[in-house]
């Protein structure tokens, strides 16, 4: 049996936080769609696949696709196995809690909050940057970045007030676009150029070339979101059947279409993909889509990846308001961001610190006069995904362990996710090695960034040590709510 919420007045009360989330309204196809859109498949081909070549190995970067693929997939192999015993929306908060212990995982759980705020943040800079320069172009010119975001920041709040299968299906619209558009130019090369060598491309030699721990960084960093699926457990309709359907078809999709987009980009510019891409990486694609697909192409192009951008924030948004929703109704947070809109179940409470840190945030960079692409995006884009891919480390680690806990042994499955989790933490480590090269910028201040995830995890642990001591019925609760016995 699952844990049924009960009615709370604060976090110190004795009893959970009332909420419950909509039940059985996402189905695999929905889950899958908000996944790949939290990926942003457009802004990472537009925005860093043309770095991977530059910086990277070049004609690899296709094989070095394929290799943080595999890591993932055998990740996932675990992953699947233990989600039907956690359906709990913070999910890395609730595994890592199940697993190590509550002080680790309230830990956990704020770094997996704070990462995908981050990158909420980071999206919305990006967003508001291509957004401006459209309305730039239309002669606009009086529009400030800032009220762009702040315009977006309002799109959500709306949004959040309806129930997720709305927003699903807005996701699958944007999302639907933007893959079309990337395999329609995908389509062209090769009918265009041929198909050339793929044992050339894939061979060893090529992607072991030097580079490949540059190309390696934005790999990894690609394929973060996937893990996702679990967030929406509560919401899925039969999630037992549903949720590994979608976490596999969103790895299976995400990795076949980098690995596809990457080896149809190196067959259109040959063994010189390193140099044509380092010229100017931002307009590498766009120069490809009109070369290959003329100015309509092109023009399509730029449009939808503001559709892609506005997918991610919405992604991230929901991930980020659904671990505060479940932080709140196990009594970490105050219980009222726990409670959930009657009619619909949505979490519309969760959704309003997140709203209000998104405004901070973008108000003080317009208000300081800085870049939204240069300095927001850059600074927050790497703090994100270098915490996000710790947590996946963690958690690939943490999968055999708690597996074993609940059948006494260690599976030939379990073998999976240590693999997975060695080649996780391979790309977690030369994520901070090089972390000037995620950012994209000399700053010290922003280049040690990832220095404040270790102080995230501590207030954490301060506040879990503290609960045990002076509320240990709240801190009985951490990572409980919808897990199985």
């Amino acid at each position: 049996m699952h844990e049924r919420t009960r009615s709370s007045s604060g976090p110190a009360d004795d009893q959970p936080a009332k909420g419950v989330l909509a039940e059985g309204v996402l189905g695999s196809v929905d889950i899958t769609f908000m996944v790949l859109a939290v990926a942003a498949p457009m802004a990472i081909v537009v925005a860093t696949m043309p770095i991977s070549f530059a910086l990277g190995n070049g004609m690899g970067v296709a094989g070095t696709y394929a290799l943080s693929g595999l890591a993932i997939a055998l990740f996932a192999i675990g992953y699947v196995r233990l989600l039907p015993h956690i359906r709990n929306a913070g999910a890395f908060y609730a595994i890592i809690a199940q697993t190590f212990g509550r002080v680790a995982g309230l830990a956990g759980s704020y770094v997996a909050l704070v990462s995908y705020v981050a990158l909420c943040c980071a999206t919305l800079g990006a967003l508001s940057y291509f957004v401006t320069s459209l309305l730039h172009m239309l002669g606009l010119d009086f529009v400030h970045w800032g009220v762009s975001a702040l315009a977006v920041i309002a799109i959500l709040t709306l949004l959040s007030y309806f129930r997720i299968d709305f927003t699903a299906k807005l996701l699958a619209i944007a999302l639907g676009a933007e893959v079309i558009a990337i395999l329609a130019l995908d389509a062209a090369i090769l009918l265009a150029e041929g198909f050339g060598s793929p044992g050339r491309i894939f061979a060893p030699s090529v992607v072991l070339a030097p580079g490949l721990g540059v190309s390696a960084i934005y790999a990894f960093n690609s394929v973060i979101g996937f893990e996702a699926t679990a967030i929406y457990q509560e919401e899925a309709r039969d999630p037992e059947v549903s949720i590994p359907r979608a976490t596999y078809a969103a790895i299976g999709v995400i990795c076949l279409f980098y690995v596809f987009t990457a080896y149809a980009f190196i067959v259109a510019s040959g063994p010189g993909i390193a140099a044509a891409a380092g010229k100017d990486p931002g307009q590498f694609v766009f120069g490809l889509a009109r070369h290959y697909l003329g100015r309509q192409g092109e023009a399509i192009l730029s449009l939808l990846v503001i559709s892609s951008a506005f997918a991610a924030v919405l992604g991230l948004f929901n991930n980020s308001a659904r671990y505060v929703f479940a932080l709140a109704r196990d009594g970490a947070l105050p219980a009222r961001l726990a409670r959930t809109r009657p009619i619909n179940g949505a979490p519309f409470n969760a959704g309003l610190p997140v709203i209000l840190v998104l405004s901070v945030v973008i108000s003080l960079f317009a208000l300081a006069g800085l870049d939204p692409l240069l300095s927001l995006t850059t600074a927050l884009t790497g703090f994100g995904s270098v915490g996000l891919m710790a947590l996946l480390t963690i958690t690939a680690f943490a999968v055999p362990v708690f597996l074993r806990k609940r059948t006494g042994r260690f599976g030939p499955v379990s073998l999976f996710p240590f693999a997975g989790g060695a080649m996780l933490a391979t790309g977690t480590i030369l994520s901070v090695a090089n972390y000037p090269l995620l950012t994209g910028t000399d700053s010290t201040l922003i280049n040690r960034l990832p220095a404040l995830l270790l102080a995230i995890a501590g207030i954490g642990t301060a506040q879990a040590l503290l609960l045990r001591r002076r509320r240990p019925d709240v801190f009985a609760r951490i990572g409980l709510s919808q897990v199985a016995g």
